[in-house]
């Protein structure tokens, strides 16, 4: 399977005055706000590229570890994974997935086998160049 995704990002002005937009394909986000307030300052409304980073990682992770339960015979009754992505001096330098599952007969060894190889082979995994934590938590 190959496909191709998009977004758009929209910037006027300086980086610390400037404003912008986001917008994606599916129209999820439209117009939605970008700026430094958003990105380096809690408490403004609108996103910024760590936070959609951290959003792709958490969802992506999450719906791979789905299907590595169903071939292995597991339906996840809730899988939730929270993405905690650490930017420091201009770097984002590591990503702690932590996940909380409920998964009906499932055995610790194998639930913690399968959330690890769900973090090796998720797709935004594999493209980000930073250090990638997991915590699985099976209740």
């Amino acid at each position: 399977m190959k496909f191709t995704r998009k977004a758009n990002a929209n910037w006027k002005g300086t980086g610390m005055e400037g404003k912008g937009t986001i917008s994606t394909q599916s129209t999820t986000l439209n117009n939605t706000q970008l700026s430094f307030k958003t990105r380096f300052e809690d408490g403004s409304v609108g996103t910024n590229p760590e936070e959609l980073i951290a959003a792709a990682h958490s969802g992506c992770y999450t719906m791979q570890l789905s299907f590595l339960l169903n071939e292995a015979g597991y339906v996840a009754e809730n899988l939730d994974t929270e993405a905690r992505l650490t930017f420091e001096d201009g770097t984002i330098t590591k990503i702690h997935l932590e996940l909380n599952a409920v998964v009906p007969g499932l055995a610790e060894d194998k639930f913690q086998e399968l959330a690890a190889k769900a973090k090796a082979i998720c797709p935004v995994s594999k493209v980000l160049n930073a250090e990638i934590t997991l915590t699985a938590t099976l209740s």
